[in-house]
């Protein structure tokens, strides 16, 4: 009886040791692994993606920006509101390098720039 207790404490000892190493139930939950490496790729993974997405956002502004002085100094000298055959130029670029996601992307990046139509 007494190894059996024994046994029991040292089992315990090493089941709390692991769990003190292992990762946590809110670490799992935020990157999908209980795997400690993986998880640590996919929370360094994530941490570039983070960098790009405040790139691509920034980016965006920008490019919404240029294009709205753009339209206001072309429609300030007399010209059209748009430019058909530019704004087809651009939904090309984007097919060609990104497909059809990429005629998405150029009609949000568009509609950015000079608004809705």
């Amino acid at each position: 009886m007494m190894t059996d207790v024994a046994e029991q404490s040292g089992s315990l000892a090493r089941n709390d040791d692991r769990a003190d190493t292992g990762p946590t139930a809110a670490a799992t939950a935020r990157t999908g692994t209980g795997d400690s490496a993986a998880a640590e790729r996919i929370v360094e993974i994530r941490e570039r993606i983070d960098e790009i997405d405040r790139t691509i956002i920034a980016l965006w502004q920008e490019r919404a920006a240029l294009s709205q002085e753009v339209g206001a100094t072309r429609l300030a000298s007399g010209g059209t509101r748009l430019v058909l055959s530019r704004e087809r130029e651009i939904l090309e670029r984007f097919r060609q390098a990104l497909g059809a996601d990429g005629t998405q992307l150029a009609l949000l990046l568009l509609r950015a720039g000079r608004g809705p139509l």
